[in-house]
């Protein structure tokens, strides 16, 4: 029998992707900072659907939406308010890319070029290794 999204008496299920915050040259973790400053409530429902993600993917509306060129947004309704976390995988791997509370119908500009430019790092970071 599942309830609230946990299944009780079935077996654990490996997790289909394994979940990195994206971290800056200067070994910031931006997503995580931005997390930290929620309430305890907002994060537990973020970190909820980034699990749904994790052990359902690929998974489609409502939890989360393809903006193109890899890059995807998980969408969290938190009381009064909605939250956004911008992704891109790699192979098996989620990395958290930016986060933030969206204010307007569409996504905001500014935020899909943030996500975009620490996705083009998270490119670069990879291929030097």
């Amino acid at each position: 029998m599942c309830q609230n999204r946990y299944c009780v008496g079935v077996a654990k299920k490996e997790p289909l992707l394994q979940v990195f915050f994206y971290k800056s040259d200067a070994g910031n973790e931006p997503v995580r900072d931005w997390l930290r400053g929620l309430s305890k409530k907002d994060k537990k429902i973020i970190g909820e659907d980034i699990k749904t993600v994790q052990f359902g993917w690929p998974i489609g509306m409502p939890v989360v939406r393809a903006l193109g060129k890899n890059l995807h947004e998980t969408r969290s309704d938190l009381e009064n308010r909605i939250a956004r976390i911008l992704f891109t995988l790699d192979n098996n791997i989620m990395v958290l890319l930016h986060g933030f509370i969206k204010k307007a119908r569409k996504t905001p500009k500014e935020d899909l070029a943030i996500a975009r430019k620490r996705m083009s790092k998270q490119k670069k970071t990879k291929g030097g290794d």
